[in-house]
């Protein structure tokens, strides 16, 4: 389960599933759906979704007993995976995920918090004025947290580590030695939204984020949490300030990332990243290991490994300087 904080409402059977979706259910066998994932991690007895030719490799080998997908993808599913053909994928997910874990749809503020001081075996945490913190929150020894600060529910900090004043922190793991410097915001949910009959439909978040150990998050960031998977920062990574992770971004370990960088959802870092400052990457791409990407740049499509790219769209380092003279 990629989130340990949400509860999944299921198993439903499948002919619930297709009325909700408003599918003929009568050529489908009746069994029990187990979870919705996503094609990497779907098992068995899962419902999965298939919107984009871009995974079109990864879905020849999910596992899952039905995907949600369009007419022109059903073709590429295994035998083993039933498609369940709809006109709008990213909706038909968004509402089957909403049934299995309604609670991940809202982000309302938390009203189990308490004071800080009201919480017993906590003597090894130093912490400053006007701490709150919610339900389902552990937090290891010789930590530090700053004055103003919120750890809102479903929140799991290693020792050794070291939260900021005014900061909220929710649905997070955080590993061992792990800065979170002020005014940061981890764990909300990520800027999902599908235009339905005119009205903007929220797609819920059933991931956390993961921070592993040794990683500093600079002042300023906000951290999504992932949608159908996890956000995840590998260890030994910083984050400079005032920079945004969307959700389901995976970044590797020890890369070092500059101010006011921006990351769409689901693309994938490699490990030993460098990105200067103001560069943005757009969604679902694959960034190589040690990639360098030079400041102010515009990253539009996959970058292979040891590459140095810059300017917008990015491209080879020394093609631009060449192009640019």
């Amino acid at each position: 389960m990629i989130n340990p904080f949400f509860k999944n409402h299921g198993p439903f059977n499948i002919k619930k599933i297709l009325e909700l979706l408003k599918v003929n259910y009568d050529e489908f066998p009746i069994q029990e759906i187990n979870n919705i994932s996503d094609l990497n991690t779907a098992t068995v007895n899962d419902i999965t979704f298939l919107h984009s030719k871009k995974y079109i490799q990864i879905a020849k080998l999910t596992k899952a007993s039905f995907c949600i997908t369009t007419n022109n993808l059903k073709s590429h599913l295994p035998n083993t995976c039933s498609p369940i053909v709809v006109e709008n994928v990213l909706i038909s997910t968004s509402q089957v995920t909403a049934k299995f874990y309604p609670t991940s749809v809202n982000d309302d503020f938390d009203d189990t918090v308490i004071d800080i001081n009201e919480i017993e075996n906590l003597n090894t945490v130093q912490f400053g004025k006007n701490i709150f913190i919610g339900k389902n929150v552990s937090i290891g020894s010789n930590c530090l947290i700053g004055h103003n600060t919120i750890i809102e529910k479903n929140v799991s900090i290693g020792n050794n580590c070291s939260i900021g004043s005014n900061t909220i922190i929710r649905n997070t793991l955080i590993g061992n030695n792990v800065k979170v410097l002020d005014n940061c915001t981890i764990g909300k949910h990520g800027f999902g939204f599908f235009p339905n009959n005119k009205k903007n439909l929220r797609y819920p978040h059933i991931g956390v984020v993961r921070i592993e150990d040794n990683c500093e998050i600079g002042c300023g960031a906000t951290i999504d949490r992932g949608s159908m998977s996890n956000t995840v920062i590998g260890k030994n990574t910083f984050l400079d300030n005032q920079i945004h992770i969307a959700h389901n971004v995976k970044i590797g370990e020890n890369s070092i990332i500059a101010g006011q960088v921006g990351i769409a959802g689901s693309s994938i870092l490699g490990k030993n990243v460098k990105i200067g400052g103001q560069a943005g990457i757009s969604g679902h791409l694959k960034i190589g290991d040690n990639v360098e990407i030079a400041g102010g740049s515009g990253v539009i499509k996959d970058i292979p490994d040891n590459s140095k790219v810059m300017g917008y769209p990015a491209k080879n380092i020394r093609q631009f300087l060449k192009d640019n003279k």
